[in-house]
């Protein structure tokens, strides 16, 4: 066998050269049982980043209507801010922030139920800090979702 196969080349990857050669990776959600499509399968990446888009635009909006008073710099800052506190108020509720809801989506804990308040609160931290929700796992969802525990699902 040739090692460049058995490595994988830097267009399929690692992925790709282990399920050449017989590995089964499932589809995403699987490990969670999960089902594949449908209501309850683990939320696809688009419209993940769709409703976070949406959600920030949201609070970039209410930060720059009611606290910056015209100063673009402040708007950022408070618009984390409130995106902190709308992520824990309405993930830790209903499940789901504005933009989850209008893609489609919504928060579950791994078991399947309400994300319990101290994990809703981990969660939306790390997913502050960016770069924990840039890192995912083969099931799709972000560090910060592993490490609170969480899986994003379509409603």
């Amino acid at each position: 066998m040739d090692n460049r196969q058995a490595i994988g080349s830097w267009l399929s990857g690692p992925r790709a050269a282990a399920e050449e050669m017989g590995a089964d990776f499932g589809y995403r959600g699987k490990r969670l049982g999960l089902p594949e499509q449908g209501p309850g399968s683990v939320a696809p990446l688009g419209r993940r980043f769709g409703a976070i888009f949406i959600d920030w635009a949201l609070c970039l909006l209410i930060a720059y209507g009611l606290f910056a008073q015209g100063d673009q710099q402040a708007a950022g800052n408070w618009a984390l801010g409130i995106f902190l506190v709308l992520s824990m108020l309405t993930v830790g509720t209903i499940g789901c922030t504005p933009g989850k809801r209008i893609m489609g989506l919504r928060v579950v804990a791994e078991s399947g139920g309400r994300l319990p308040i101290g994990w809703v609160i981990v969660r939306s931290v790390l997913l502050c800090l960016v770069i924990p929700a840039l890192v995912w796992d083969r099931d799709g969802r972000g560090l910060h979702d592993r490490l609170a525990r969480a899986v994003q699902v379509r409603i």
